[in-house]
């Protein structure tokens, strides 16, 4: 029976160092930043942050602090005079409050515990999901999707969004509807989203002063709804313009009534909006008055943004349906006349081999802009092969520049914010280097000076181990552009032990951040290689098209190619307990296709939450995937057909299930509802059932990251435990 080494190893030290996760400028010298740590013995995550004090000659730093567990989230006004917090208590029957801070004074507090549900907040933006990487350990931030906490520019007025109360177990919202309508079926946004199926927008007023407390009767909140002739939209991601006019992302059920799940996903049925709030200072539920769409029927839109200026409102879309990530264009529409233009397009194929590859970001950060002597810009992240980087974009003429091309540190960046004017704020890491924060000082000739505000305290023995380990980028021959991602110690011979890691997604991205888990691995004597396949993100809009229509073949090609290249480079060895693969989601679908297709060449496999049959859709999420991605065609009356089904099964790896050879240790999350958990099960019963050598660990409160402290941290234990004891 398969049990715990017991062994020794550094995952969750390197687990545990902090992630930075978000920063705010609370003045011109004050900046703020938020970070995430996991702590085992508690099995817990907390956020703590640090202040730091810049001044011209210094940088002044505060210790960490706990920050209180209750806040939800929080904005700076547009003037920085006040901060909006959302607040919701620990207790066993937990309250929620929306407060209003100018400066010290707690200028506005409001109690909404019965007015609402949950708020609707932003998530982490540094983790490793399945789309950016191993999924051990993620924390999910496409919250952001529903996220929605913006003041008026006179800074009485703040909008918000939460989850409107369920009238089948809230017995307030029930008591007046009729007993049939409590119960009527409404779909939730599915995986990542906590059963959320009613995300609403409410807005806060009242007569500020900033110099007093004030009175809870002159404060008003009002519940918005829209138009009953738009009832099919969800409406999140607001903005406000002015005292009324709002600009907001709308999601649409489908003619079907499937709400398609929206985690990782930017091609859903969605669009820009323009709305109206209702004039009158009530605590009456008011409808919004929509204006007009201003995104295109056939572009999947969000996350719109205003400028400093109040001139230029921008937004990211993708085209409907089809790959699930793709490259995002940046369109723009002037305030006044209404006029859109396009800043950023879709780039196809870079021009140079190393040229823009196009931009790749789910949501822009909350705090984008940039106003220089030039003119008005944005600042964001975005792939750019085998990393991330921030880029500066014109709005006004759509001239993208790297602020943080490739250097021999092998850096990726992440933008955390700016202060809207010639300052920003980034995290970067290296395979070998955990996340650091720096400020950048961008000049009017976009240049950027760089100060390093933190930088994480290791351990002697970390810091040791850590200086060991070397990453490069490797392009495999015949199949540009795939590449591989290779992390190793510095001494490695061609004798170690190599896992293959393709990523999930399909269309998602290995880059060369900080990740516990590969440095884990690759400390424990493992030399990991991390593949980049044709539809990963970063490499031009091209590649990732390509792939739709051939998951289970090209993708499986480029993985064994990758292979069989270390191999031949004298990087790697064929033979018992030399090939191991490891992957979760599609990665998952790749592993169990590789040990299947080519079961001579792996000794294990670690295969988290699989796609393992592809016609087995039936408590998914996205059911759009498993046909766009084989290059079917889905809309609001496709079904599963023997046809349909027969082609899906022939693209899986159960096809491939009676010549597995390699051992096979699943890992399976209860309430996975992005993939079926049947998937998991079915394949440990059909290689059980054949007497292969099969174990699966399941985690009951895990969904589809499989990303609970305790459940990453055995997780990552368990694989090295499995390819330690098939090495033998």
């Amino acid at each position: 029976m398969f049990k715990a080494s017991q062994k020794s190893h550094l995952y969750t030290e390197l687990a545990e160092l902090p992630l930075p996760t978000s920063a705010s400028f609370d003045s011109s010298d004050v900046i703020n930043v938020s970070f995430s740590r996991k702590i085992h013995d508690r099995d817990a995550k907390r956020t703590i942050s640090k202040t730091f004090f810049v001044t011209p000659s210094q940088i002044v730093t505060s210790d960490f602090r706990q920050e209180a567990s209750d806040v939800q989230a929080s904005a700076v006004s547009p003037s920085g005079a006040r901060k909006a917090i959302l607040r919701q208590t620990t207790d066993e029957k937990p309250k929620r409050f929306v407060e209003i801070w100018a400066g010290d004074l707690l200028e506005v507090s409001k109690e909404v515990t019965s007015t609402h549900g949950a708020f609707c907040v932003e998530g982490e933006l540094l983790h490793f999901d399945y789309r950016r990487g191993l999924g051990i350990g993620s924390d999910d931030y496409d919250l952001e999707a529903l996220h929605s906490l913006s003041f008026s520019p006179s800074e009485d007025t703040l909008l918000y969004s939460a989850e409107a109360n369920d009238s089948a177990t809230n017995e307030a919202a029930g008591k007046d509807i009729d007993q049939y309508e409590r119960f009527r079926y409404t779909p939730t946004l599915g995986e990542g989203f906590s059963g959320k199926k009613r995300p609403t927008l409410y807005v806060l007023r009242w007569p500020s002063s900033g110099s007093t407390r004030v009175a809870k009767e002159s404060i008003t909140l009002t519940p918005l709804t829209i138009s009953s002739k738009q009832n099919t939209v969800l409406i999140a991601q607001a903005v406000l313009a002015d005292q009324n006019r709002v600009f907001a992302t709308g999601y649409e059920y489908m003619q079907s009534g499937r709400l398609l799940g929206i985690k990782g996903c930017y091609n859903r049925p969605a669009a820009v909006w323009e709305l109206h709030l209702p004039g009158a200072a009530t605590d009456e539920t008011q409808e919004l008055t929509v204006i007009s769409r201003l995104s295109p029927e056939n572009r999947s839109a969000r996350s719109p943004h205003l400028s400093p200026d109040g001139l230029s409102l921008i937004w990211l879309s993708h085209p409907l349906g089809g790959a699930h990530s793709a490259c995002t264009t940046l369109h723009r529409m002037d305030i006044r006349s209404g006029e859109q233009n396009t800043v950023v397009d879709t780039v196809m194929q870079p021009q140079e081999s190393n040229g823009f590859p196009g931009l790749y970001e789910p949501n822009l950060p909350s705090k984008t802009f940039i106003s220089l002597g030039k003119g008005t810009y944005i600042a964001t992240s975005s792939y750019w092969r085998s990393r991330t980087t921030v880029l500066l974009i014109s709005v006004d003429g759509g001239e993208v520049k790297d602020l943080t091309p490739l250097d021999s540190g092998m850096f990726s960046w992440t933008i955390l914010s700016t202060d809207s004017k010639s300052r920003i704020v980034c995290a970067r890491s290296s395979p070998a280097v955990p996340h650091e924060v720096l400020l950048g000082h961008i000049g009017d000739d976009l240049s950027v000076s760089w100060q390093v505000l933190f930088t994480p305290r290791l351990s002697p023995e970390i810091q040791k181990q850590l200086a060991t380990l070397e990453a490069s980028i490797i392009p495999v021959p015949d199949h540009s552009p795939a590449e591989v991602l290779l992390v190793r110690t510095k001494s490695s011979p061609a004798s170690t032990p190599c896992i293959c890691m393709p990523h999930g997604g399909p269309h998602a991205t290995h880059v060369t951040a900080f990740s516990a888990a590969s440095a884990a691995f690759a400390l424990a004597g493992y030399n990991c290689s991390l593949v980049n396949y044709t539809g990963s993100l970063g490499f031009g809009e091209k590649y990732i098209k390509k792939l739709i229509g051939q998951c289970g073949t090209l993708d499986v090609q480029e993985c064994i190619s990758s292979v069989d290249h270390l191999i031949d480079q004298g990087i790697s060895e064929r033979g018992h307990g030399k090939q191991f693969v490891f992957g979760g989601s599609h990665g998952g679908f790749l592993s169990a296709h590789l040990i299947g297709q080519y079961p001579d060449t792996f000794t294990a496999a670690c295969i988290r939450n699989p796609v393992i049959s592809g016609g087995e859709i039936s408590t998914t999420d996205i059911p759009d995937w498993y046909f766009f991605e084989f290059g079917l065609p889905y809309d609001s009356k496709t079904i599963m057909t023997p046809e349909i089904y027969s082609t899906l099964f022939a693209a899986s790896p159960i096809s491939h299930v009676d010549k597995v050879k390699a051992k096979v240790l699943l890992h399976l999350g209860l309430v996975d509802q992005r993939v079926a958990p049947t998937n998991a099960i079915g394949y440990y019963n059909a290689l059980k059932g054949r007497g292969k050598a099969v174990e699966m660990l399941a985690f009951p409160k895990d969904s589809h990251p499989l990303d609970g402290v305790e459940t990453s941290r055995i997780c990552w234990e368990s694989a090295r435990d499995w390819f330690d004891l098939a090495k033998e």
